[in-house]
């Protein structure tokens, strides 16, 4: 058995080894990285001022959409810089204490991210299919209310199995993946970690109830929206961003939690990487597009924004 490590935050730290099969290509990635988290920073920047600068997207969809845009940098804030130091380092090693907040970072921003889909699928079916209560269920409580759910939620789960995961005598330093990720850590543990595993999947099982949410509130929206021509224009310019979002999240979070659980070493460190870290790389660049683009009303100003047409935004 290997020699329990003493969880001394001062002392203890983790080696990074994702990175460890690919440094003869680490230029390229850092030139990629280097253009690449810019570019995440910008497209949501840009987003966010657009709908804060811009009275007429004052409204709960596109709030719910700004939400989803500062979740990308809060999440992406916790992994790029770090990833960044390491590809210019020889040692990738993390503190503990360091560990245990990237962990906190990465994974509540995923959970941010499910949690603003879902209501942001319960405010389309209350504009689509009940048009007259919208704005008095809609409220400026209400999505506040909304708000604080996105964050307050994944905050608290997230602290509680950090808290859970920090009691653990560990056997091991060793992290095979390019950021610390909470099932690798508590696989080190040379103590029972049943507790750990049972919050963990009560944590699984209730956001998979919010995939449940979105699927049946998308039930109600197509069988109202397949009844007209204006209907179905609604769903396509609304919906459909919405479902790209969410399945691009979904996706994501699929490969971590399988790389995590039944990752195999037998698969190439690229394509484990590319599994470990997808949720990293396409959901936050792909969002602020998908809305950014596809949303008439705000398209029109961000391209305002660039091509100094500023009637919509203000002096």
């Amino acid at each position: 058995m290997k020699p329990a490590l003493e969880n001394d935050s001062s002392n203890l730290v983790f080696s990074l080894s994702g990175l460890n099969e690919t440094m003869e290509n680490r230029y390229i990635f850092i030139s990629l990285t280097a253009l690449y988290y810019p570019l995440i920073v910008f497209c949501n920047v840009i987003v966010i001022y657009v709908i804060i600068s811009y009275q007429k997207l004052h409204e709960p969809m596109y709030v719910f959409i700004c939400n989803l845009c500062m979740n990308a940098l809060f999440g992406t804030a916790g992994f790029y810089p770090k990833f960044m130091y390491d590809l210019l380092s020889q040692c990738h090693v993390i503190s503990y204490p360091g560990c245990l907040a990237q962990i906190f970072v990465i994974y509540s921003s995923v959970l941010c991210d499910l949690s603003t889909l879902t209501v942001m699928a319960y405010d389309r079916y209350v504009a689509i299919c009940r048009p007259l209560e919208y704005h008095s269920k809609m409220t400026k409580e209400r999505v506040l209310q909304c708000i604080l759910f996105c964050w307050v939620a994944p905050f608290f789960c997230m602290s509680v199995l950090i808290a859970l995961t920090s009691r653990l005598t560990l056997c091991g330093s060793s992290i095979d993946k390019l950021y610390c990720e909470n099932w690798s850590v508590v696989k080190l543990s040379c103590v029972s970690t049943t507790v750990n595993n049972v919050i963990g999947y009560t944590v699984i099982l209730l956001y998979f109830g919010h995939a449940v949410l979105i699927v049946c509130s998308y039930i109600h929206l197509i069988r109202k929206c397949r009844r007209s021509m204006e209907g179905r224009h609604k769903f396509i310019q609304t919906c459909v961003p919405h479902l790209l979002a969410l399945m691009n999240v979904a996706v994501a979070l699929l490969f971590d939690v399988l790389y995590s659980r039944y990752g195999s070493r037998s698969l190439p460190q690229g394509i484990r990487n590319f599994m470990a870290m997808e949720f990293l790389l396409i959901p936050p660049i792909l969002n602020p597009l998908i809305y950014g683009l596809n949303l008439t009303t705000l398209r029109k100003q961000v391209m305002s924004l660039f091509f100094n047409k500023q009637e919509g935004l203000p002096e």
